[in-house]
């Protein structure tokens, strides 16, 4: 036997005891994704596993950009007791003819995807190709604000909760939550019925309250707005009701049943959660809807900035170290906040968005500055769904977005049927540098110009494209976002 072929032979056998050693030691990725409702998270999953399988245009995304990602594929439910994510429905929904938008996120789902792919290392390189299990952890952002439920007892969360109605733009839905607590006698006997009566209209309120602002939610609980199975579930049959005294309440009283359901609610739903889901992440993006808050004005965005802050804590582990240790949760290192429907902007406006969330998180987390994951932002669009055009405006030309509006979107007089296309120009975003002497206790936007956005209908995806024809997803710093969140673990 020659040298060269006991050379061969050798590095053959490492090469084979590496690839069963990446067998048994696969390492996994546990990618939380998380937003409020309207906020992009399906389609940014299936736009994620998309591409990933099919080869998408990812230049930002280094493994993908040097072609050494050899494939990805989807494996198994890992987690016998968690919902599929319903990857291939949501696919087919974009696949119409009109295309649909697929339904938002009303339960907790999760989807392994597997990327088999070369090393940038030269050793781990020499050992043939790493494989990494990416778990997809996809959960409603309403259930991210729960999470702050844990550190505060009924009569707090009550006075917040009393408070902000009485300061929350909800119309008829507030007014009737607000007449109904003035006149309620919590230290009365525990009363059924009427804690059926409380509770559905305090839902009914905060209902009210995310459909005037749908960026802005600081008072929990979340699954009053995404029941699921807990739907007329005794764990969601409470509301807000504070002691006359300082004592609290009696036994058999209204308010200590109240109470009880509150604490219930903590140990069985807001809890297991976090233990079994939330921490057990290692990356997390949370998707925003800052044109809606936009869209809002002035108002909205510092609303929006609250609920910032409120969405931050939970990745602050030191706030809460004493929560984390007795629940058994490891630290999410990096957590990335999105500006999601950038395409409903010219690229020309794309910093502008990223820079405003940047200023709105930063001054989030220097009011809760406690040292926890390491935090970024990127404005994007999983799926564009327009193109970019100039139009004539007088002497000069305007940049403007071409699409097709949803069926029923507005814009002064004119109602869209969802079937043409238009020129919208949505106006400019405010300027992304806060006014000099700006004070630091509050949110600072300066003064909006008037912008509308519009929601327009996706673009067809073909599944199947021609032999040599590229897959068509176009996307918007989805790679940048790859990069951010996976980048470090394909090196």
């Amino acid at each position: 036997m020659r040298l060269s072929d006991l050379s061969d032979s050798t590095a053959d056998a490492v090469r084979s005891a590496g690839a069963l050693l990446t067998d048994l030691t696969t390492p996994s990725l546990r990618l939380g994704v998380t937003g409020f409702a309207r906020s992009g998270k399906t389609v940014f999953i299936t736009a994620l596993v998309r591409n990933l399988i099919a080869g998408g245009r990812l230049p930002f995304f280094a493994p993908m950009a040097q072609a050494r990602i050899h494939r990805a594929y989807l494996e198994p439910q890992p987690n016998d007791e968690v919902p599929r994510f319903a990857y291939e429905e949501h696919l087919s929904q974009l696949a119409q003819d009109p295309p649909q938008w697929p339904l938002s996120t009303r339960r907790l789902s999760q989807l392994r995807l597997s990327i088999e792919y070369t090393p940038a290392r030269p050793l781990r390189r020499w050992l043939g190709l790493s494989r990494l299990h990416l778990d997809i952890v996809d959960y409603p952002g309403e259930w991210l604000i729960d999470l702050a439920l844990l550190e505060r007892s009924f009569q707090d969360w009550s006075r917040q909760a009393i408070a902000a109605a009485k300061t929350a733009p909800a119309g008829e839905a507030a007014a009737a939550w607000l007449a109904f607590a003035a006149s309620l006698d919590a230290d009365a006997k525990a009363d059924e019925l009427l804690a059926q009566r409380g509770a559905e209209l305090f839902s009914l309120y905060l209902q009210g309250a995310r459909r005037s602002n749908p960026t802005h939610l600081t008072v929990g609980p979340g699954r009053f707005l995404w029941p699921g199975d807990l739907a007329g579930s005794p764990l969601l049959t409470f509301f807000p009701a504070a002691p006359r005294g300082e004592r609290g309440f009696r036994r058999g009283t209204l308010g200590a049943m109240l109470e009880r359901r509150f604490e219930s609610y903590k140990a069985l739903v807001v809890k297991p959660f976090f233990r079994e889901h939330f921490a057990r992440l290692d990356r997390q993006i949370v998707l925003i809807d800052a044109l809606s808050a936009l869209n809002g004005g002035a108002d909205a965005l510092n609303d929006l900035a609250a609920t910032l802050e409120a969405t931050l804590k939970p990745f602050r582990p030191g706030q809460n170290a004493w929560l984390w240790r007795a629940l058994g949760g490891r630290r999410i290192d990096r957590v990335l906040f999105a500006a999601t429907k950038a395409d409903h902007l010219h690229h020309t406006s794309h910093d502008r968005l990223e820079a405003l969330l940047g200023r709105l998180i930063a001054q989030a987390s220097a009011r809760s500055s406690v040292a926890g994951a390491q935090v970024d932002v990127v404005a994007l669009a999983a799926l564009r769904a327009t193109r970019e055009a100039e139009a004539q405006a007088g002497a000069g030309r305007l940049p403007v977005i071409l699409g097709v509006p949803l069926p029923g979107e507005r814009l002064g007089a004119r109602v869209f049927d969802g079937r043409s296309e238009t020129a919208l120009f949505p106006g400019d975003l405010p300027n992304s540098e806060p006014p000099r002497n700006a004070p630091s206790d509050k949110p600072i936007v300066g003064a909006l110009d008037p912008v509308r956005f519009l929601n327009f209908r996706p673009p067809r995806i073909v599944l199947a494209p021609a032999a040599g024809e590229a897959m068509a997803w176009p996307h918007i710093r989805l790679d940048r976002a790859l990069q951010y969140l996976l980048g470090d673990y394909l090196q």
